[in-house]
């Protein structure tokens, strides 16, 4: 009885592991039915409340295990996250009663865990995005970036450039960003970088920042976002066109954007450059399988107007 339950409790962990949810969850019920205190099973419910946006459920799952072990940095910043993500789906009004303990949870987890990376994230965007008045502070947000920093020198750079970018110092976010790919180079810090330069409509500089991304990475939506950029803007037609064809060509459900969205790109360098029925043929193509894509319906409307 007891190597059935068990071999049970392993699929769970496995269907967790493919966040196969729905699978996992009445397994892990079933189980803490038998095993009440069971902290590992509660934990895996609180997590899955948590990707389901019940934070209710999550909360209440964190909560009893913060309690429970209260040493546990984890859960501790699992249960002041839990409130926090609470509070932003709620008015205002409800959201400042959290504030407190949200604060409380998260120092606590920081605190307790000297290297507790997403504890110091948390409190970085914690301390920035809450207004002043209900004791935000951005020198408390930099305190924790520098803590950051001394953890792991990329995520200390990426938290001062997203406190310079929050702040609107993009010159500053520019500079910390690109420190973090000189330090780091992961995918994240080329995608901050780029982000940035969009959001601030520096188009080209989005472009070489991704192509460099490309080069390193060599990851196909890379291929999908010059492309993007390349429509957008008007820029490097040829480029672009390239980069669709290449993301198309090696085109997986991995890559995130639906090939119909790479079509819309492709009418709209097209149209860019004034050929008309080529840029009909992909904007047709995109849709085809979604007669609902109300973005390339406008598309199709300023193509046929050419």
């Amino acid at each position: 009885m007891f190597a059935v339950a068990q071999t049970n409790y392993n699929q769970a962990e496995e269907y967790f592991k493919q966040e196969n949810f729905s699978k996992a969850k009445p397994i892990f019920e079933n189980y803490l039915k038998q095993h009440p205190g069971d902290k590992k099973t509660r934990e895996y419910l609180g997590d899955i409340a948590a990707y389901a946006k019940n934070w209710d459920t999550a909360i209440s799952y964190y909560e009893a295990l913060a309690q429970d072990e209260e040493k546990n940095a984890n859960y501790h910043f699992k249960y002041g996250g839990a409130m926090g993500l609470k509070a932003m789906s709620i008015s205002r009004i409800r959201a400042v009663t959290y504030i407190g303990d949200i604060k409380h949870e998260l120092e606590q987890a920081a605190k307790l865990d000297p290297k507790h990376i997403e504890a110091r994230w948390a409190l970085v965007e914690f301390y920035i995005q809450l207004p002043g008045i209900f004791g935000g502070s951005e020198n408390n947000a930099i305190d924790y970036a520098k803590e950051l920093g001394k953890i792991s020198e990329v995520d200390g750079y990426l938290a001062q450039g997203y406190i310079a970018e929050y702040t609107d110092n993009p010159k500053d976010a520019e500079r910390y960003y690109k420190k973090a790919i000189d330090v780091g180079g992961s995918p994240h810090t080329y995608e901050k970088l780029s982000n940035l330069y969009e959001k601030n409509n520096q188009p080209k500089e989005a472009i070489v920042t991704n192509s460099e991304a490309l080069k390193k990475h060599k990851r196909n939506q890379l291929n999908y976002q010059i492309g993007k950029i390349s429509a957008q803007y008007n820029l490097e037609p040829e480029y672009g066109i390239d980069c669709l064809s290449q993301y198309l060509a090696n085109y997986s459900i991995k890559d995130g954007v639906p090939k119909d969205w790479a079509y819309f790109r492709l009418a709209q360098i097209y149209k860019n450059l004034g050929k008309k029925k080529i840029a009909l043929t992909w904007i047709n193509k995109a849709l085809i399988g979604r007669t609902d894509f109300k973005e390339a319906q406008l598309e199709k409307s300023l193509i046929l107007a050419l």
